[in-house]
Protein backbone atom coordinates (compact mmCIF):
# COMPACT_ATOMS: atom_id res chain seq x y z
CA UNK A 1 0.00 0.00 0.00
CA UNK A 2 0.93 3.62 -0.71
CA UNK A 3 2.69 5.10 2.48
CA UNK A 4 0.94 8.74 2.95
CA UNK A 5 -2.64 10.14 2.08
CA UNK A 6 -3.34 12.72 -1.01
CA UNK A 7 -5.77 15.68 -0.88
CA UNK A 8 -9.11 14.93 -0.85
CA UNK A 9 -9.36 17.42 -3.59
CA UNK A 10 -6.58 15.94 -5.25
CA UNK A 11 -6.18 12.67 -3.56
CA UNK A 12 -6.53 10.63 -0.13
CA UNK A 13 -4.91 7.41 -0.03
CA UNK A 14 -3.85 4.93 2.52
CA UNK A 15 -0.71 3.62 4.60
CA UNK A 16 -2.67 0.50 5.73
CA UNK A 17 -6.05 -0.81 3.88
CA UNK A 18 -8.88 0.27 5.46
CA UNK A 19 -19.28 0.53 10.16
CA UNK A 20 -20.46 -0.35 13.79
CA UNK A 21 -23.48 -0.25 15.82
CA UNK A 22 -26.10 -2.47 13.39
CA UNK A 23 -27.23 0.00 11.61
CA UNK A 24 -30.76 2.18 11.35
CA UNK A 25 -31.47 0.57 7.19
CA UNK A 26 -31.71 2.85 4.53
CA UNK A 27 -31.90 6.32 4.48
CA UNK A 28 -34.90 7.94 3.88
CA UNK A 29 -33.94 10.68 1.35
CA UNK A 30 -35.80 11.31 -1.43
CA UNK A 31 -32.47 10.62 -3.68
CA UNK A 32 -32.85 6.89 -2.37
CA UNK A 33 -35.63 6.32 -4.70
CA UNK A 34 -35.04 8.17 -7.65
CA UNK A 35 -34.77 6.19 -10.85
CA UNK A 36 -32.13 7.42 -12.37
CA UNK A 37 -31.59 7.23 -15.86
CA UNK A 38 -27.72 5.80 -16.81
CA UNK A 39 -25.77 8.15 -19.34
CA UNK A 40 -24.61 6.40 -22.62
CA UNK A 41 -20.84 6.93 -21.25
CA UNK A 42 -21.94 5.06 -17.67
CA UNK A 43 -23.88 2.51 -19.57
CA UNK A 44 -20.73 1.60 -21.67
CA UNK A 45 -18.31 1.38 -18.75
CA UNK A 46 -21.01 -1.04 -16.98
CA UNK A 47 -21.73 -3.17 -20.17
CA UNK A 48 -17.89 -3.71 -20.59
CA UNK A 49 -17.57 -4.38 -16.77
CA UNK A 50 -19.70 -7.68 -17.42
CA UNK A 51 -17.79 -8.95 -20.41
CA UNK A 52 -14.25 -8.34 -18.99
CA UNK A 53 -12.52 -10.77 -16.15
CA UNK A 54 -9.81 -10.51 -14.07
CA UNK A 55 -10.28 -12.27 -10.95
CA UNK A 56 -12.46 -13.38 -7.79
CA UNK A 57 -14.20 -9.98 -7.72
CA UNK A 58 -15.75 -10.78 -11.49
CA UNK A 59 -18.27 -12.96 -9.48
CA UNK A 60 -19.55 -9.81 -7.72
CA UNK A 61 -18.53 -11.53 -4.24
CA UNK A 62 -16.57 -9.31 -2.17
CA UNK A 63 -16.42 -8.85 1.96
CA UNK A 64 -18.56 -5.41 1.37
CA UNK A 65 -21.62 -6.11 -0.18
CA UNK A 66 -21.12 -6.42 -3.66
CA UNK A 67 -20.21 -2.70 -4.06
CA UNK A 68 -20.35 -3.33 -7.99
CA UNK A 69 -24.55 -3.55 -7.32
CA UNK A 70 -24.49 -0.37 -5.28
CA UNK A 71 -25.39 1.64 -8.45
CA UNK A 72 -25.93 5.23 -8.63
CA UNK A 73 -26.31 8.17 -6.53
CA UNK A 74 -27.41 12.15 -6.49
CA UNK A 75 -25.15 14.51 -5.56
CA UNK A 76 -25.32 18.50 -5.58
CA UNK A 77 -22.28 17.65 -8.33
CA UNK A 78 -24.49 15.14 -10.33
CA UNK A 79 -25.39 11.94 -10.80
CA UNK A 80 -22.45 9.54 -9.30
CA UNK A 81 -21.45 6.15 -9.53
CA UNK A 82 -18.91 3.67 -8.50
CA UNK A 83 -17.69 1.25 -10.76
CA UNK A 84 -15.40 -1.90 -10.19
CA UNK A 85 -12.04 -1.24 -11.69
CA UNK A 86 -11.13 -3.60 -14.52
CA UNK A 87 -7.61 -3.48 -15.52
CA UNK A 88 -7.66 -3.96 -18.94
CA UNK A 89 -10.47 -0.73 -18.93
CA UNK A 90 -8.89 1.45 -16.49
CA UNK A 91 -4.99 1.01 -16.02
CA UNK A 92 -3.90 3.30 -18.39
CA UNK A 93 -5.96 6.57 -16.52
CA UNK A 94 -5.60 5.11 -13.04
CA UNK A 95 -1.63 5.31 -13.86
CA UNK A 96 -2.15 8.50 -15.35
CA UNK A 97 -3.64 9.99 -12.31
CA UNK A 98 -0.79 8.34 -9.79
CA UNK A 99 1.68 10.06 -11.82
CA UNK A 100 0.07 13.47 -11.52
CA UNK A 101 2.77 15.26 -8.61
CA UNK A 102 -0.45 16.68 -6.53
CA UNK A 103 -1.70 12.83 -6.26
CA UNK A 104 1.95 11.23 -6.29
CA UNK A 105 2.75 13.36 -2.77
CA UNK A 106 0.99 11.21 -1.07
CA UNK A 107 -0.12 8.00 -3.09
CA UNK A 108 3.68 7.59 -3.76
CA UNK A 109 2.61 5.24 -6.56
CA UNK A 110 4.77 6.83 -9.48
CA UNK A 111 6.29 5.13 -12.53
CA UNK A 112 5.26 2.67 -15.12
CA UNK A 113 1.90 1.34 -15.34
CA UNK A 114 3.55 -1.65 -13.90
CA UNK A 115 3.63 0.23 -10.44
CA UNK A 116 -0.04 1.05 -10.26
CA UNK A 117 -0.94 -2.51 -12.16
CA UNK A 118 0.43 -4.00 -8.99
CA UNK A 119 -1.33 -2.32 -6.03
CA UNK A 120 -4.70 -2.72 -8.23
CA UNK A 121 -4.51 -6.32 -9.04
CA UNK A 122 -3.20 -7.49 -5.23
CA UNK A 123 -6.78 -5.83 -4.56
CA UNK A 124 -8.50 -7.73 -7.61
CA UNK A 125 -7.08 -11.08 -6.93
CA UNK A 126 -7.72 -10.93 -3.02
CA UNK A 127 -10.08 -12.20 -0.77
CA UNK A 128 -12.66 -9.48 -1.66
CA UNK A 129 -11.88 -7.02 1.35
CA UNK A 130 -11.12 -4.08 -0.78
CA UNK A 131 -12.78 -2.81 -3.81
CA UNK A 132 -10.88 -0.14 -6.51
CA UNK A 133 -13.70 1.44 -8.24
CA UNK A 134 -13.69 4.20 -10.90
CA UNK A 135 -15.85 7.17 -9.49
CA UNK A 136 -17.99 8.39 -12.50
CA UNK A 137 -19.45 11.65 -12.49
CA UNK A 138 -21.94 12.64 -14.64
CA UNK A 139 -20.84 10.07 -17.22
CA UNK A 140 -17.07 10.92 -16.91
CA UNK A 141 -14.70 9.09 -15.04
CA UNK A 142 -13.17 11.30 -12.67
CA UNK A 143 -12.03 9.58 -9.48
CA UNK A 144 -10.09 6.71 -8.40
CA UNK A 145 -11.75 5.15 -4.77
CA UNK A 146 -11.13 2.01 -2.74
CA UNK A 147 -13.88 0.54 -0.51
CA UNK A 148 -11.79 -1.43 2.44
CA UNK A 149 -13.13 -3.35 5.24
CA UNK A 150 -11.41 -1.50 7.83
CA UNK A 151 -11.77 -4.27 10.73
CA UNK A 152 -10.15 -6.61 8.31
CA UNK A 153 -7.20 -4.83 7.83
CA UNK A 154 -3.97 -3.56 9.17
CA UNK A 155 -5.31 -0.52 10.44
CA UNK A 156 -7.50 -2.25 13.10
CA UNK A 157 -3.99 -2.77 14.87
CA UNK A 158 -4.21 0.98 15.41
CA UNK A 159 -7.26 1.84 16.81
CA UNK A 160 -10.37 0.05 18.44
CA UNK A 161 -12.04 -1.16 15.60
CA UNK A 162 -15.52 -2.40 15.40
CA UNK A 163 -17.53 -5.65 13.14
CA UNK A 164 -17.88 -4.58 10.01
CA UNK A 165 -15.84 -0.90 10.22
CA UNK A 166 -15.56 0.35 6.83
CA UNK A 167 -12.82 2.60 5.27
CA UNK A 168 -12.17 4.80 2.22
CA UNK A 169 -9.42 5.96 0.38
CA UNK A 170 -9.93 8.55 -2.53
CA UNK A 171 -8.12 10.49 -4.95
CA UNK A 172 -9.80 13.49 -7.44
CA UNK A 173 -7.47 12.36 -11.21
CA UNK A 174 -8.21 15.76 -13.06
CA UNK A 175 -6.76 19.40 -11.52
CA UNK A 176 -9.89 20.78 -13.03
CA UNK A 177 -12.19 19.18 -10.84
CA UNK A 178 -9.73 19.89 -7.50
CA UNK A 179 -10.43 22.97 -5.72
CA UNK A 180 -14.13 23.13 -6.10
CA UNK A 181 -15.70 21.25 -2.88
CA UNK A 182 -15.94 18.12 -5.56
CA UNK A 183 -14.05 15.93 -2.82
CA UNK A 184 -15.95 16.77 -0.05
CA UNK A 185 -19.70 16.18 -2.11
CA UNK A 186 -18.41 12.52 -3.31
CA UNK A 187 -17.22 11.63 0.20
CA UNK A 188 -20.39 12.51 1.78
CA UNK A 189 -21.93 10.28 -1.00
CA UNK A 190 -19.77 7.65 -0.85
CA UNK A 191 -20.04 7.77 3.35
CA UNK A 192 -23.80 7.69 2.40
CA UNK A 193 -24.10 4.67 0.04
CA UNK A 194 -21.85 2.81 2.70
CA UNK A 195 -24.56 3.53 5.23
CA UNK A 196 -27.23 2.73 2.81
CA UNK A 197 -25.85 -0.54 1.46
CA UNK A 198 -23.97 -2.29 4.54
CA UNK A 199 -26.70 -2.63 7.18
CA UNK A 200 -23.96 -4.27 9.58
CA UNK A 201 -21.86 -1.23 9.19
CA UNK A 202 -22.41 1.91 11.60
CA UNK A 203 -19.08 3.63 11.15
CA UNK A 204 -16.88 5.12 8.04
CA UNK A 205 -13.89 5.53 8.07
CA UNK A 206 -10.69 7.28 6.59
CA UNK A 207 -7.20 8.23 7.63
CA UNK A 208 -5.91 11.10 5.82
CA UNK A 209 -2.33 11.85 6.51
CA UNK A 210 -2.01 14.85 9.50
CA UNK A 211 0.11 16.83 6.75
CA UNK A 212 -2.49 16.75 4.50
CA UNK A 213 -4.92 19.57 5.55
CA UNK A 214 -7.15 19.88 2.85
CA UNK A 215 -8.13 16.09 3.11
CA UNK A 216 -8.93 16.73 6.44
CA UNK A 217 -11.00 19.55 5.90
CA UNK A 218 -13.10 17.90 3.31
CA UNK A 219 -13.51 15.05 5.42
CA UNK A 220 -14.84 17.48 7.87
CA UNK A 221 -17.31 19.00 5.09
CA UNK A 222 -17.99 15.99 4.35
CA UNK A 223 -20.51 14.99 7.96
CA UNK A 224 -16.92 13.32 9.65
CA UNK A 225 -15.60 13.66 13.37
CA UNK A 226 -11.78 13.88 13.96
CA UNK A 227 -11.47 11.23 16.61
CA UNK A 228 -7.84 10.56 17.08
CA UNK A 229 -4.28 10.58 15.51
CA UNK A 230 -2.58 6.89 15.18
CA UNK A 231 0.68 6.21 14.15
CA UNK A 232 0.62 4.17 11.20
CA UNK A 233 3.94 2.67 9.45
CA UNK A 234 4.69 5.33 7.40
CA UNK A 235 2.30 8.51 8.10
CA UNK A 236 0.99 10.26 11.51
CA UNK A 237 -2.53 9.98 10.55
CA UNK A 238 -6.13 11.83 11.52
CA UNK A 239 -8.30 9.06 12.17
CA UNK A 240 -11.89 10.22 10.66
CA UNK A 241 -15.31 8.84 11.20
CA UNK A 242 -18.75 9.46 10.25
CA UNK A 243 -21.21 7.53 12.50
CA UNK A 244 -24.25 6.53 10.96
CA UNK A 245 -26.01 7.98 14.23
CA UNK A 246 -24.92 11.45 13.35
CA UNK A 247 -25.36 11.10 9.21
CA UNK A 248 -28.29 13.38 9.40
CA UNK A 249 -26.95 15.88 11.94
CA UNK A 250 -23.24 16.79 10.63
Amino acid sequence: MPSTDASADAGTAPTAETGADPGAGKGTDSEDTLDLHLPDELAVLLAAEETVGEGPLDTGDDLLGRVGDWGPTVTPAGVFHLVPVRLQRDLALISRWMNDPAVAAFWELTGPQSVTEHHVRAQLTGDGRSVPCIGVLEGTPMSYWEIYRADLDALARHYPARPHDTGIHLLIGDHADRGRGIGATLIRAVADLVLDQRFTCARVLAEPDLRNTPSVAAFLSAGFRFSAEVDLPAKRAALMVRDRSLRHLL
